[in-house]
């Protein structure tokens, strides 16, 4: 066991070091005036400006637009289905499906007209369902793809009994992940069924793959295997204190307000 933990934290820092070798690595550069961006797993690129989401393919091509005027700004982009991405609209209640065309391709949803008018954060789930954050209740609630309510975790301030302030959630392998700065990461099963907390406080967003989450903290960005407790950090060595990075299929993206950096894995 110990000696599988040494080879899980080796690879983890090769993955690492693969961008601090001597030879510059390769990297594309979309010029994009973005508020915030996403990428999914195949590589495709998405910046969302107020109420426009543009697509770049992985090339770095400008591939589509999609806006709607009538929903106000975009709150949130879930890219994890490339074949069905999921738009959050805070302000208006609403969530609306995009196919990879970025073509509406079903019903938008309106969480007012189900009953849940204060409803912070909304992510994608398995089978093309969601699942909701709602602030009145303090619940997470997971609908199917005909907004069919299919499970939930009750009222989690009393299950908990803590005081929750959630600002990012997203599901993994059948797990859903909610970060609360102040607490850590809340994990739960498909059904809503509480299973553990991870002890990473002070985070907005994360990324997970397999047993290892990513993330940034300032100017330093992280990864921490979270059935190993090791983690593994690398100055981002920027100089722009608002940088965001994410690190997806090997590759760190970095975003700025005028453009989307891919520094590609050598």
């Amino acid at each position: 066991m110990k000696q599988k933990k040494i080879v899980i934290f080796l690879a983890v820092a090769l993955i690492f070091l693969s961008f601090t070798k001597q030879e510059k690595p390769k990297h594309l550069v979309i010029k994009v005036k973005s508020d915030f961006f996403n990428a999914d797993n195949i590589g495709n690129i998405y910046t969302i400006k107020e109420d426009e989401l543009m697509k770049f393919l992985p090339s770095g091509k400008f591939f589509a637009r999609y806006s709607n005027l009538k929903l106000g700004n975009i709150t949130s982009l879930d890219a994890t289905n490339p074949l069905k991405l999921v738009l959050y609209y805070r302000d208006f209640q609403q969530i609306v499906f995009l196919d990879n065309q970025l073509s509406v391709n079903s019903e938008n949803v309106s969480l007012e007209k189900l009953g849940y008018e204060q409803t912070d954060l909304v992510c994608a789930s398995a089978n093309n369902s969601f699942w909701i954050y709602n602030k009145q209740n303090n619940e997470l609630i997971r609908f199917n793809e005909n907004s069919k309510k299919i499970s939930s975790t009750g009222n989690l301030k009393q299950i908990l009994q803590t005081n929750l302030t959630p600002t990012f959630m997203l599901e993994h392998n059948g797990y859903l992940f909610l970060t609360c700065p102040d607490n850590g990461i809340y994990v739960f099963d498909i059904f809503g069924a509480f299973s553990k907390v991870i002890s990473i406080k002070n985070l907005k967003q994360f990324q997970v793959n397999e047993t290892l989450i990513y993330y940034q903290r300032d100017s330093v960005f992280c990864s921490y295997n979270y059935k190993t407790f090791d983690e593994v950090c690398k100055n981002l060595n920027n100089s722009e204190a608002n940088v965001h990075a994410k690190f997806i299929d090997r590759n760190l993206y970095l975003g700025y307000r005028d453009s989307v950096v891919v520094v590609k894995a050598q």
